[in-house]
């Protein structure tokens, strides 16, 4: 096991810019997710990681050893790929110890830790099987036998439950949790999936653009937000996002008189919305119209218009309620968030702490956004 650390790590194709400045310290034994849309840097980052593309610059440190310039056979790295890259013409246990057999390895000890890895797994019974005669989730969990019998220093995920089902990868997801957790193994997982980053990670490293966003764990960032891109990427659904000028239609206490030239957006969480005040500790009246219900069962999906702002409420259990309604609805003020022209957080305790001891109050930040 070891530690990885990114030291100003970046990647260009020629004049494309897809990593930049990365630099990040995992601690032995985390498992890390990077996130973020298509194109944001997050699978050439693990590439330049496993050594499969080479760095424009910066350093990668895996325990005390600097792998940036070494082939990727000599990393001790272990990779699952999204499309699982098994050998067609192998049968399960072949394609598991494969890399054995190219290091070496006694046929009596590449036998033994095949079999421990397909137990881990539960795929004993699958090992004379060609990959043809698998589903895909007896492929995937092939792939992490195969990154396991290698006993690595680390593990690198890309997307690896991206060709499953919902309910497949769900049940993968919780099978890589225990698995990471019981063998302890430094992991980098990448996703595009947001819901898969905030059950999988330890912490998670919030990217666009190649660049970082924000880092840290999924709570805090789900709280939190540093800027106006991670509010809207991370939640299922997002935050809201509201420009200043909807305001006054929230009824917002009055903050604090040098925050409110600074504000430009302001964050609602769709669960912090709620049809009853009486669910709420610190409620803050409106209402809006309903455009439309999504009924889930559990909860329900409300599709409202302030003014012309589109604003998404979720709320537990169904509703009566239906289009065309004007609904009297609360939200819970400790819980939003504010952001600056820039897009950034604006962190302000005095502002949350008004927020939360204040119903309804008159309101001073600016009335319009240009």
């Amino acid at each position: 096991m070891a530690s990885i650390s990114f030291r100003g790590l970046a990647k260009h194709f020629g004049e494309v810019v897809a990593v930049q400045d990365f630099t990040l310290d995992v601690p032995d034994g985390e498992l890390l997710v990077l996130v973020g849309p298509s194109g944001c840097g997050k699978t050439t980052t693990l590439r330049m990681l496993a050594g499969l593309e080479a760095p424009t610059a910066g350093e990668i440190w895996l325990g005390e050893r600097e792998i940036a310039r070494l082939p990727a056979r000599e990393r001790n790295i272990a990779m699952v790929f999204q499309n699982y890259a098994l050998y067609p013409h192998m049968s399960v246990a072949e394609n598991v110890g494969f890399a054995l057999r190219l290091a070496g390895v006694k046929r009596d000890e590449i036998a033994r830790r095949v079999v421990t890895a397909a137990e881990m797994m539960g795929i004993e019974g699958l090992l004379a099987r060609l990959p043809r005669e698998l589903s895909g989730g007896q492929r995937q969990r092939v792939a992490v036998c195969r990154a396991i019998v290698r006993d690595p220093q680390a593990f690198l995920f890309d997307e690896p439950l991206s060709n499953l089902d919902a309910k497949l990868r769900m049940s993968a997801r919780a099978e890589i949790r225990r698995l990471q957790q019981r063998l302890g193994v430094t992991t980098v997982y990448v996703t595009h999936d947001q819901v898969e980053a905030m059950t999988l990670a330890d912490r998670m490293v919030v990217m666009q653009d190649g660049s970082i966003q924000q880092v840290g764990r999924p709570l805090d960032i789900y709280a939190r937000p540093a800027n106006t891109f991670v509010a809207g990427f991370i939640g299922s659904p997002p935050l809201n996002l509201l420009p200043v000028g909807v305001s006054g239609m929230l009824r917002l206490p009055r903050p604090l008189p040098s925050l409110g030239s600074e504000v430009a957006t302001i964050g609602v969480r769709p669960e912090s919305i709620s049809l009853r005040a009486s669910d709420l500790r610190r409620p803050l009246h409106f209402t809006a119209h309903l455009e439309l219900v999504e009924a889930l069962g559990a909860e329900s999906l409300l599709h409202l218009r302030l003014g012309e702002w589109p604003l998404l409420a979720r709320v537990p259990g169904t509703v009566a309620v239906a289009a065309g309604d004007r609904l009297d609805l609360a939200m819970d003020g400790s819980a939003l968030c504010f952001f600056g022209h820039d897009g950034k957080l604006i962190d302000d305790c005095d502002l949350q702490r008004s927020l939360a001891q204040t119903h309804n109050a008159s309101l001073v930040l600016p009335e319009t956004v240009n």
